[in-house]
This record gives C-alpha cells, sequence and structure tokens, in this order.
C-alpha cells in the first residue's frame, strides 16, 4: 500500500510541523472507524482525521468537512473525558512500522497532571485507534476491540496491557549501507522486489518497484545505489507528494517514476491524501447504507425494461388489427367454402385491386363461423389496446428515467442524501414507510451543495431530487441562470446571477457534468437556460422538468476544478 511505514515516517514529521503542543478542544466521531480532533496550535484550528477504515485507514490533517451524528458514539464520549483540554506533548513514529503515537499531557477529573497515549495503527483490516493511560501501560478502549479468539498475540480490550503488533526483525533501511543492501538480496533467487519488501521495514511494493526501474538492467551495485538513493529522501525529509491519474489512481510521498498517467504535485501529504482520498470513503459510507435502495431501484428499472419489451410484441399484434378485420371480412363471405377441421383455406381477395388470393389460418377445432368470429376479436381486441399499450410504454419509459435519475444520485450522494432518497421513494409509494418517518418533519428545507466561481459568483447544487426541486422552484430567482446535462440524468445547476460571465457559466456547467451519470466520459453537452423558462409538468415525478430557450457548451468533467470551486 501507499502509506507504508517510510510514508507514516513523512507524516509524522508533518503533523508535528503543524499540531506539536496544540490543544485538543473538540473530539468527533463521524463515522464508525474515525475519529476527528479539532487542534489549536499555531494560532489557528486544525483538523486532523485519524481513520482506523478497513479500506482507506490514514491520518492526515484534513480541510474537508465530516457530518457529526447528532448522539456520539460510546468511543468518542471516551476520547472526549480523557482527552478534551490536553496539550500534544510528542508525535512519534514505533520505528518505521505504520504506527503513529500521540503524547498527551493534561489534568484528570481530580485535578492532578495525567499522562495518555494515542495510538494509530494504519494497517489496512487491522487497522485500530488505541487510547492508552501512559502511567500503566493499560488500554482505556479502542474504537475496534480484539478478543483472545481473534488475536492469539494480543488482546485489545480496555483494561488489558497494551502490547505492540508482532515484531517482524527487519532491517532498517534508514541505516542501511551498500553492504547492507547487497547482503540481503540474492540476485540469483529473482523477484527483487519482493526481496526487498522481506528484507527491510517499512517498504511498500510500490517502493520496491521504483528502486528496480531506477536502477535500470543494471548491476548488483546499481539496485543498490537506487535503494540507497530513495532512502536518502527519507533521511533528509525531501518530500515531494505526488498523485498519479493513470488506468488507477496512486498516490506516494515521492514520485513514482514507474507509474504512467498525469501527476499532480501537492504543497503536503496531508493535502494529497485529501485529494486522492476525495468522496471515497463516503461512497463506500453510501454503498453500504444504500445498498439496499440500489438494489430495490435497479429491480424496479429492470422490471420495466422487461414489461415493455412485452408491451412491444403486444403493439406489434395490435398495429395487425387492419389485417384481422380483413381476413374475418374473407372468411365471412367463404363461410359456404369452409369445412370444419381445415388448417386453413386460399380465397379471393376482392379488397386487392389486382384480384389476388390470400390464404387465411383456420382452428380445425373451431366451425367455420367460429374462426370468423375469433379474427373480429383478435380486431376488436387490437384495436382497443392501441392507444392503451402505447401509453402504458410511455409511463414504463418515464419509469425508467425517473429511477435511472435516483441511480445517478445514489453515485453522488452524501450519507444524508440517501436518506432523502429513501424519503422520496417512501413518499412516491415504492417503499412502504417507516414508523419514524410518519412524523412529518415541518419547514426543514433541503441542505444544497454550494460553489463559488472563479469571480465570486455562488453557484448551488442539487444532488436528489428534494433538493432539485427545491433550488429549481423555490431557491432560485426567475432570473438565475439554470443548468443541466442534455439528455442525461444529473443534478439541477443554478447560477445566482442573471448575467454571469462565460468562464461561471463554464464552470457551472462543469459541475453539472461531474454530478450527473456522464462524470467519466469527456465533452459532455450541458444546456443552461434562465429559471423562468423551467417548468415543471403537473403530475410530474419529482426532480422533472421541461425547458426550452436553452443553449449548450460542452465540458469534460474535472474533479480537481470542482473540489477548487467548492464552498
Amino acid at each position: 500500500m501507499s502509506f507504508d511505514g517510510l510514508f507514516t515516517k513523512a507524516m509524522t514529521l508533518e503533523l508535528k510541523d503543524k499540531v506539536m503542543n496544540g490543544r485538543i478542544n473538540k473530539i468527533h466521531q463521524p463515522y464508525k472507524n474515525e475519529i476527528m480532533l479539532i487542534i489549536r496550535a499555531n494560532g489557528k484550528n486544525h483538523k486532523l482525521l485519524l481513520s482506523a477504515h478497513p479500506s482507506y485507514s490514514r491520518v492526515q490533517l484534513t480541510k474537508e468537512d465530516y457530518e457529526n451524528p447528532s448522539v456520539p458514539p460510546m468511543f468518542c464520549m471516551l476520547l472526549r473525558k480523557h482527552l478534551e483540554g490536553y496539550i500534544i506533548e510528542d508525535i512519534k513514529q514505533s520505528g518505521l512500522d505504520r504506527m503513529i503515537i500521540f503524547e498527551v499531557k493534561g489534568r484528570n477529573e481530580i485535578g492532578d497532571i495525567s499522562y495518555k497515549q494515542l495510538i494509530i495503527e494504519v494497517m489496512g483490516r487491522h487497522s485500530n485507534i488505541i487510547l492508552i493511560d501512559k502511567e500503566r501501560n493499560m488500554i482505556l478502549d479502542s474504537i475496534k476491540h480484539i478478543s483472545p479468539s481473534m488475536n492469539t498475540h494480543r488482546t485489545v480490550l480496555p483494561g488489558h496491557e497494551y502490547i505492540l503488533p508482532p515484531q517482524q526483525d527487519k532491517r532498517n533501511p534508514i541505516e542501511a549501507s551498500e553492504e547492507d543492501v547487497l547482503r540481503a538480496l540474492d540476485f540469483n533467487s529473482g523477484k527483487l522486489d519482493k526481496q526487498i519488501v522481506q528484507a527491510f521495514s517499512g517498504i511498500s511494493p510500490l517502493f520496491a518497484k521504483e528502486v528496480l526501474h531506477r536502477a535500470g538492467l543494471g548491476k548488483q551495485t546499481a539496485v543498490a545505489h537506487s535503494f540507497l538513493g530513495l532512502i536518502s529522501l527519507a533521511r533528509e525529509n525531501r518530500i515531494s507528494p505526488t498523485l498519479t491519474l493513470g488506468e488507477k489512481e496512486s498516490f506516494y510521498w515521492f514520485d513514482i517514476e514507474h507509474e504512467e498517467g498525469e501527476k499532480l504535485s501537492f504543497p503536503s501529504l496531508s493535502e494529497l491524501l485529501d485529494r486522492f482520498f476525495y468522496q471515497k470513503a463516503a461512497r463506500d459510507r453510501v454503498k453500504q447504507q444504500g445498498n439496499d435502495l440500489e438494489r430495490f431501484i435497479r429491480n424496479e428499472r429492470d422490471k420495466n425494461v422487461n414489461k415493455i419489451e412485452k408491451l412491444k410484441q403486444t403493439l406489434e399484434d395490435a398495429r395487425q388489427a387492419d389485417r384481422f378485420q380483413l381476413l374475418g371480412e374473407l372468411l365471412t363471405s367463404n363461410l359456404y367454402a369452409v369445412d370444419r377441421g381445415m388448417n386453413e383455406i386460399s380465397v379471393m381477395n376482392y379488397y386487392d385491386e389486382d384480384g389476388g388470393s390470400i390464404t387465411i389460418p383456420l382452428n380445425p377445432q373451431k366451425s367455420p363461423s367460429e374462426n370468423a368470429q375469433h379474427y373480429f376479436s383478435r380486431y376488436q381486441k387490437a384495436k382497443n389496446a392501441f392507444e392503451v399499450v402505447r401509453e402504458q410504454i410511455e409511463k414504463a419509459e418515464e419509469e425508467i428515467v425517473y429511477l435511472e435519475q435516483l441511480m445517478q444520485q445514489l453515485d453522488t450522494a452524501s450519507t444524508k442524501d440517501v436518506e432523502e432518497i429513501r424519503e422520496e421513494l417512501e413518499e412516491e409509494g415504492y417503499l412502504r414507510a417507516r414508523k419514524q418517518s410518519k412524523k412529518k418533519k415541518m419547514n426543514v428545507k433541503p441542505v444544497l451543495e454550494s460553489y463559488t466561481s472563479s469571480d465570486g459568483t455562488q453557484i448551488l447544487v442539487g444532488k436528489n431530487n428534494k433538493q432539485n426541486d427545491y433550488l429549481t422552484n423555490k431557491a432560485a430567482s426567475k432570473d438565475d441562470i439554470w443548468l443541466h446535462t442534455k439528455d442525461i440524468p444529473g443534478s439541477h445547476v443554478v447560477i445566482k446571477s442573471s448575467d454571469p460571465t462565460d468562464r461561471t457559466i463554464k464552470e457551472a456547467a462543469n459541475i453539472a457534468a461531474y454530478f450527473s451519470k456522464a462524470r467519466e466520459s469527456g465533452s459532455v453537452p450541458v444546456d443552461f437556460t434562465i429559471v423562468r423558462q423551467v417548468k415543471k409538468p403537473k403530475g410530474a415525478k419529482p426532480g422533472f422538468v421541461i425547458y426550452d430557450g436553452q443553449q449548450t457548451v460542452y465540458v469534460t468533467p474535472d474533479l480537481d476544478l470542482v473540489r477548487s470551486l467548492k464552498n
């Protein structure tokens, strides 16, 4: 992984520079495996994110906003009791392990000086956040509890002694010499990158592959020189945080040259992580929270697709109404020539100017008159069904558009947006209303995402149909500019100006394209018009509007631009 021991070393130094000797003023636990510390240091507040997420574990300063639960979890309450008002005396790493230890000092509830340790173990699915009473080396609590049955080496439960994770007895690369590197590697066995990882602590496969890439096809000494050259960057703290946008995004504390793609540089590791993890962890949480909704919406959409296929076949039968009438009339005129048991009969088609004949299929089980009546019945049924089936097809197509819109909204939803989508499905009768949702929330306005264009103009975005309806029909002025991707499910976007600059329109269009089904596409068409030209038809589904007088611009969604404009 990218967050290896060397990355942890660099992050530890960055945190020391930013929040050392700072006071922990507030503590939040926005999500199950994540803690947010608000630290006052160097004259300003810093938001320190500690994440034990199984896929996105990390420690970093962040500028992103996180929604806090109305009732804080028990672990959060315990951290507040033991750490709020405490001073961070030291921030250190345990060897070159992916562990950062915060040494804190403060006064307990009876006024005595107390020393605590907050330990963050960044180890993938085994990540944890542990609070230690330093004087007794006793675990006060942890964000994840590990019982003896889960781990025989150590128990992570309140009241137990804190034991470090198992040591791997690897060499320290910071102290390694060229001779140490050559002695550690067997150049005849191959798979040198794996040997480097197994021989030295704090090193990831990403770093090891970069060593071999920079060494090229040189001799053994070239590998050692490449290794020591990169290690010197860590030893001297020469950090150049870089994000690579290739087939798969990757990041590291320096530029990984063997990874191909667009390179983005950042002034700090924390800003790099903010960019890389932007919405990733949120998407994972939303996927878990809205998994049942996504499955339900997808099933409803598939039902309507199958329904349309069947209706189209019925419509095709309905289009043959005139033929059924013709066959019935010709058969009635020739009943004298039909005997029970016949499978078909050829008769003169007196409606044909050329006087040709036509073959009429018959049911041998029916009498001649019953066969004729059967064709007249099919004619009447097809004639009556034609308009009904067309209406049903149109309704099913509208349902598909609506459901695809909801699927797109789930792709970009926050946890709060998911609840609003769930409420909408309950109100529309798709889902049975939950008991707690029967109480109507009075005067609760949807919260819109706000952006500011380069010239200072406000841009508002609806992330779901409730927000879209509120934005377009209530929050926007009649002369504001309204935008939406052309014929593509997406968000409503409003520029709070009647005469925005071309640049602002382009930026708002980029936001509209990003929050649409075409966010991964290039050259996305986005329509824009004034709000007074946007109408909601009577009885239309939530979020559905029609508009005219539009112009169209083409943009390629740019995540970095969207992030830079967000308030």
